[in-house]
């Protein structure tokens, strides 16, 4: 039990899951994977298989009955990973890739009040069946913590996407928004340009209201706790980690990194925006940015509200 979490006597939380063997996955309609019914919090995911285009299998996760999912995510960028990495073994206590390319695993707490449901697709341009291995752990009526800060038993994970955004030099974009109260809790970028003078852009916050903003950054690679463009190469700590730098062959930069946000609290009461921009220095046109795997919010409603 990590410091923080539920105190509760172990009898009154019930665990529940499920494990697949074999199991086949379609491109054209989505598979259930695991259902459950009650109030809980999904604590554990772990995924396998073996074939080209595995990095973009869909994951989505519908919770208390929802039609829309409120967490679509690849299985890669949901891990943090961008451009089909392979690396592995590497992990921490959050998420981790064990093999390749898949061997994935996760520990985040996705709570749910009356039912949760998680379904499987295969991904863009796969268009065979393909076999598929899972294992979903939860436990039942388990309070969910950020940091040590004990969230309302209505919050709720929302995963935000934006994706293959394409964008001019010195241009600021939204990465993230909620209207409501809330916390980040994840944040992944995988990015495309000419070169890596893209990676010398500021992110901002604008925090309940602001009009100025509050600087997380100097530079990308400071933001995912890097310097000097990750000149010492890759690296998968619990609090952040570089999952992709090369150059392409024709000159492409890319480059993909996740940042936890679960032990640094970044919370905000009301509304907040997050900002990006392409780059201090004219570097020519940014390809493609994206952030399909968060920022995820945790946010929570006090008057009885769906959470956003």
């Amino acid at each position: 039990m990590q410091k923080g979490e539920s105190t509760l006597p172990a009898a009154i939380h019930k665990t529940f899951g499920t494990a697949g063997k074999e199991g086949l996955l379609y491109p054209d309609r989505e598979v259930a994977l695991f259902q459950h019914e009650g109030a809980g919090c999904l604590t554990h995911m772990w995924f396998g298989g073996d074939w080209p285009g595995y990095d973009r299998t869909r994951i989505r996760f519908y919770v208390d009955g929802e039609t829309k999912p409120s967490i679509d995510m690849e299985l890669f960028l949901g891990h943090g990973i961008g451009w089909g990495d392979p690396s592995a073994p590497w992990g921490s206590e959050r998420l981790g890739k064990t093999g390749h390319p898949s061997g994935l695993y996760n520990t985040y707490r996705i709570p749910f009040g009356k039912s949760i449901r998680v379904t499987g697709q295969l991904g863009a341009g796969v268009e065979k069946p393909q076999v598929f291995w899972w294992i979903i752990r939860g436990v039942e009526d388990l309070p969910v913590f950020l940091g040590n800060i004990r969230l309302p038993d209505n919050a709720r994970l929302r995963l935000q996407i934006r994706d293959n955004v394409e964008l001019e030099p010195l241009q600021f974009f939204d990465i993230c928004q909620s209207s409501r109260a809330g916390a980040l809790y994840q944040v992944t970028l995988a990015v495309a340009s000419k070169n890596f003078n893209f990676l010398e852009a500021v992110l901002r916050a604008y925090l309940d209201g602001a009009k100025e903003p509050l600087l997380l950054s100097s530079g990308t690679e400071d933001y995912f706790l890097g310097t000097y463009y990750f000149n010492r190469g890759m690296y998968h700590f619990p609090i952040a980690g570089l999952t992709h730098k090369e150059q392409d062959a024709d000159g492409t930069c890319r480059f993909s990194a996740y940042r936890s946000m679960r032990r640094i609290r970044f919370s905000f009461k009301r509304d907040f925006v997050w900002l990006g921009e392409t780059a201090k220095k004219k570097t020519g046109k940014l390809m493609e940015c994206r952030s399909r795997a968060g920022p995820r919010a945790m946010s929570g409603s006090t008057n009885g509200e769906r959470p956003c």
